[in-house]
């Protein structure tokens, strides 16, 4: 099947992440059942993109923001443009295929003052689990590393002498991040008290482990995350991408260059960065009209 052949090249060619192929799959599942029980079309040289506009028309009127359909657009952009590529399909029907328009949504991020009483304020405990969630806590806001970046994290990837690491991104992309030396003592102390936790664990070289020396999982670090920023912030949304957007936002509002944001968040473009820029244009409105006698 196509689909299949597809999804083996996003898989091993393209390396999408997991994640990203799940959805993908999705999608076309979706699309697929769509063919079948309106036009029931098996083959997708019959698809045309009078068909795909019914079916965008169709996941408009069943309630999907134009944000989740334009996603699904996007699956069946690469899926076209592959069978094209491989010779399957002769025209591209596609290219004939207009997204919804979507509102901007600003990054949500937590200000600067409430990080601050996090880790001067907040107590996390004693013992392995509280030094280690601290520790999660100030490298996500330290580097603005991706959730799945930092539980993969290995031990080899620290560089306590250079206070860099290395994270291996989207698509095995790897990037070198430099940490402040205040976390160097923070980490010496972390991996001290991970080898006398779990010494026999010594053959698990990922950087973070559970309380049971396992690798740390998805819902663990969002439980955390989200327990942690509730005590500091009353923002709707608090999970680890939210710290990644307060990174970047707050590099932004002390002066970093934007180039530079964009190399340590792993960006594979300046436009993706770029959207930070509006919360500092914002903030600068906010400012403007306080402070003006005629704003």
């Amino acid at each position: 099947m196509t689909k299949d052949r597809f999804l083996d090249y996003i898989t091993y060619e393209k390396r999408y992440s997991q994640h990203t192929i799940v959805a993908y799959q999705t999608d076309l599942e979706q699309f697929f059942t769509f063919l079948t029980n309106q036009y029931n079309i098996s083959d997708i040289n019959n698809v045309n993109h009078q068909i795909i506009r019914s079916w965008v028309v169709s996941l408009m009127e069943s309630g999907n923001t134009a944000r989740t359909v334009n996603r699904k657009i996007t699956t069946l952009k690469s899926y076209f443009k592959f069978l094209v590529k491989e010779g399957s399909i002769q025209e591209n029907p596609m290219n004939r295929v207009v997204a919804p328009k979507t509102s901007q949504r600003l990054p949500v991020f937590v200000e600067q003052e409430s990080m601050k009483i996090l880790f001067e304020e907040v107590d996390f405990g004693e013992g392995y689990p509280a030094i280690r969630d601290r520790l999660i806590m100030e490298l996500f806001y330290a580097t603005g590393m991706r959730l799945s970046e930092l539980i993969n994290l290995k031990d080899a990837d620290i560089d306590l002498y250079k206070n860099a690491l290395k994270v291996t991104g989207k698509r095995n992309k790897q990037r070198i991040i430099p940490f402040s030396a205040n976390l160097v003592n923070m980490l010496r102390e972390y991996l001290e008290m991970k080898r006398k936790t779990f010494p026999v664990n010594e053959q698990d070289t990922h950087l973070f482990l559970t309380n049971k020396g396992e690798k740390l999982y998805p819902k663990m670090v969002y439980r955390m995350v989200h327990h942690y920023l509730n005590l500091v912030t009353t923002i709707s949304k608090c999970s680890p991408h939210v710290i990644r957007h307060t990174f970047a936002t707050h590099m932004l509002n002390n002066g970093a260059d934007l180039n530079a944001i964009k190399e340590i968040l792993g960006h594979a473009n300046l436009a993706a960065t770029q959207v930070y820029t509006h919360n500092t244009i914002e903030k600068l409105k906010s400012i403007y009209k306080q402070a003006h006698p005629r704003a």
